[in-house]
């Protein structure tokens, strides 16, 4: 007996959602969505955790009925969420074989019924008609050889009888990836697919992406696979209405349109609230003068008290009444990051580091001058010493070989790619004894020192709770806070925009741009990279051996005095296990 398995739709696939809710624990994390997803297009989905992203998928997928409102399905689907579960005795040719489970059938039932139409059987031509065009439509004969290319772009195992949990959760994840884009979906239905990916691999799926002939709906925070793939955008931040918002023209649409959104929403509850207040001051004043219009100048007589107190009455009921109307009907806008004024120390030398080397950790040499208002950006893989050159530049770890210069009074703080050990302290708790310790320790004056409330990257409301309790992105913002505590002059950055939402990363990035600190990031986030095009950019894998021995990987040739903090390491280490000498740049 042969398989049956509905063929894809193609022209003829349709998927939409109109007016969905769904409620959980008492709150709604989907509310008012709707989307239609035709051939061609391709949705991206974004907004902050506990939006309800991975929560739409499911439901555009089936596994997850809504509340209230409809799902419209005609075609197949292909669904990648960020965690895939694993059989025991499951492998690489096993996840193959089902998602292919389509292609495989049509070819079966194509061969089952060239047979028949060879023995002459009843209703064999419609058989093969049909069996031919489930074929055709799933490209089934290249289907095999589709996943081998995916698996072999995207970094994945290629060996099929590999046991899938013997692999990590980012090899899975790839392998499910590479299936995915093999099988020939009408609709792709992906949650993060960036997170595992390394270079290659991101181009390999942007491309894909790009060319799939169905739709596609994929939940992300990566800016520039949004910009290169996405045609539309939906936004399941609230809205001024409280519900979420489709934008067009891709994702430069979505930021235009949402920026001016955000703008007029402030206006409008600017001028709401200077409303109310002119109304509340209007009606303490006619309360004050119906208290005193009982008490008229001496000698005012019983009759000219009576009339007065009832003209006085209508004036405060009048004002109430106004005051009630004009209530403030446009909720709290979102948050918007506000960069505080960090200080220049023009023509001063902050940092410089003389080539300095971490065996083991960093491949070549490097040397870096650091001045007032200065900016560079330090790329490489994963590995290549990012991060081990900014604890070095910090002070924070000693270098082999080189040394480390820094004025006495250059104040430099660095945000690292991870947030600390939470504890039960509230975020405003945890970021006054960290100013604290800042004041003790003659890192800054008291009267210099940024207040946490002044940043916009927290609600009053969180600002009391545990730390522990906050999200990851929360606890990200914490962070951010506590490296500009101190108004430092130069701001060091590693990864940046992880666990940040996307608003926040554009606001820090204008930041970047506009502050007079000097300013290091290291990243690589392919739209932070090119939002940063303009900076000096430092490679510490491109950066080219040199036979000559005529210097370390350099972001400066000027060599000027500096009253110095001088961290030294332990001398001449000899070039990096790498690099047959040091390099210029």
């Amino acid at each position: 007996m042969v398989t049956t398995i509905p063929p894809p739709a193609r022209a003829r696939a349709q998927l939409s959602a109109a007016d969905v809710r769904i409620v959980r624990s008492g709150r709604a994390v989907l509310d008012g969505v709707s989307l239609a997803v035709s051939p061609g297009s391709r949705w991206g989905v974004v907004g902050e955790n506990g939006r309800g992203k991975s929560t739409l998928l499911q439901i555009l997928a089936g596994t997850l009925a809504p509340d209230s409102g409809a799902v419209h399905r005609i075609g197949t689907l292909g669904v990648v969420e960020q965690e895939m579960p694993v059989e025991v005795g499951a492998t690489v040719g096993g996840a193959v074989a089902q998602e292919l489970a389509g292609a495989r059938a049509a070819l079966h039932a194509l061969e089952a019924s060239t047979a028949a139409l060879a023995d002459g059987a009843p209703g064999a031509e419609r058989q093969f008609a049909a069996a031919l065009e489930a074929a055709e439509a799933l490209d089934a004969w290249d289907a095999d050889r589709r996943v081998d290319v995916a698996l072999e772009s995207l970094g994945a195992v290629t060996d099929r009888s590999r046991p899938l949990r013997e692999l990590s959760v980012g090899q899975r994840y790839r392998v499910r990836l590479a299936c995915l884009l093999g099988a020939g979906h009408d609709f792709l239905l992906l949650d993060e697919p960036t997170n595992h990916l390394d270079a290659a691999g991101l181009e390999f799926l942007t491309a894909r992406l790009r060319s799939h002939p169905g739709g596609v709906v994929v939940v992300s925070h990566d800016r520039a696979l949004l910009t290169e793939v996405a045609t539309s955008i939906l936004d399941l931040d609230p809205g001024r209405d409280g519900r979420p918002r489709a934008y067009g023209d891709g994702f430069a649409g979505y930021r235009a349109g949402r920026r001016a959104e955000l703008a007029r929403w402030e206006v409008e509850y600017e001028q709401q609230q200077a409303e109310v207040a002119r109304l509340t001051q209007d009606l303490s004043r006619a309360q004050d003068r119906l208290v005193t219009g009982w008490r008229p100048d001496k000698g005012t007589g019983k009759h000219q008290r009576a009339t007065r107190a009832p003209a006085l009455v209508r004036a405060v009921h009048r004002r109430q009444d106004e005051l009630q109307r004009h209530a403030v009907t446009a909720p709290q806008p979102p948050l918007r990051f506000r960069m505080p004024d960090l200080p220049a120390r023009p023509g001063v030398p902050l940092v410089v580091a003389d080539d300095v080397l971490v065996t083991g950790r960093m491949r070549h040499p490097v040397s870096v001058v650091i001045e007032s208002g200065s900016r560079l950006v330090i790329a490489g893989p994963n590995g290549a010493g990012k991060s081990t050159l900014l604890s070095v530049l910090i002070g924070e770890l000693a270098p082999d070989r080189g040394q480390v210069r820094r004025g006495r009074t250059t104040r430099a703080r660095l945000l690292r790619q991870e947030s600390p050990r939470a504890d039960a302290a509230s975020a405003a708790e945890a970021f006054a004894a960290h100013v604290r310790a800042l004041v003790r320790a003659g890192a800054v004056a008291e009267g210099e020192t940024v207040e946490l409330s002044g940043l916009g990257l927290f609600r009053p409301s969180d600002l009391h709770r545990p730390v522990r309790e906050l999200s990851m992105g929360q606890r990200r913002r914490l962070d951010l806070a506590t490296a500009l505590a101190a108004r430092p002059h130069v701001l060091l950055l590693d990864e940046p925009t992880n666990h940040l939402s996307i608003a926040l990363v554009d606001e820090l990035t204008d930041a970047l741009h506009a502050t007079e600190a000097a300013v290091v990031v290291a990243t690589h986030d392919r739209q932070m990279q090119r939002d940063l095009a303009p900076w000096p950019r430092l490679d510490l894998l491109a950066c080219p051996a040199r036979a000559d021995g005529a210097g370390p990987c350099r972001t400066s040739s000027r060599d000027r005095e500096l009253t110095p903090e001088v961290v030294t390491g332990a001398g001449p280490a000899g070039p990096g296990p790498s690099a047959p000498g040091p390099a210029t740049v």
